[in-house]
């Protein structure tokens, strides 16, 4: 279904915020995969990070085209920066930092996305964007999934 253009639905200023920071997080998400692909080593890493960099893209490009500009933050630069650091960081360490990293960071996305979903409720108007936040939930909670299961075969 359709998303309406942000102008034209009943956004208060709360879910204006989520909205910004929803952004500023995929920015940044995208950014962490973008910093374990530039340093990681080896090929399991590297095939996990871009599994989960293609989502997170592809949340990133439904806000960067459907959230005016004047709604995002203005750090998103630091956002690219702390993300691709944290990328970096984590995969330099290895695979198991990488996904206690993964793990950490998806299940904060995973609180915020649910409890933007649960406030939009039964809203008509807003149903194909409540849609739109479960899906990207669904996908960050199967990023959390994964960095979880490697962890458990790996004994971390």
């Amino acid at each position: 279904m359709e998303i309406s253009a942000f102008d034209t639905l009943p956004i208060d200023a709360r879910l204006t915020g989520d909205l910004r920071s929803d952004h500023a997080g995929e920015v940044g998400a995208v950014e962490i995969y973008r910093g374990m692909l530039a340093v990681g080593r080896s090929s399991e890493l590297r095939a996990f990070a871009s599994e989960h960099l293609a989502a997170e893209m592809r949340h990133r490009k439904f806000f960067d085209g459907w959230l005016p500009r004047e709604h995002q933050s203005r750090l998103l630069w630091l956002w690219r920066a702390a993300g691709w650091i944290l990328g970096a960081l984590s995969a330099r360490l290895g695979m198991r930092a990488a996904c206690r990293t993964v793990a950490a960071v998806e299940t904060f996305v995973e609180g915020h996305y649910q409890e933007q979903v649960q406030a939009i409720g039964d809203e008509p108007e807003l149903r194909p964007l409540r849609d739109r936040l479960d899906q990207f939930c669904r996908e960050e909670a199967e990023h959390r999934r994964d960095a979880a299961q490697w962890l458990s075969r790996n004994g971390a």
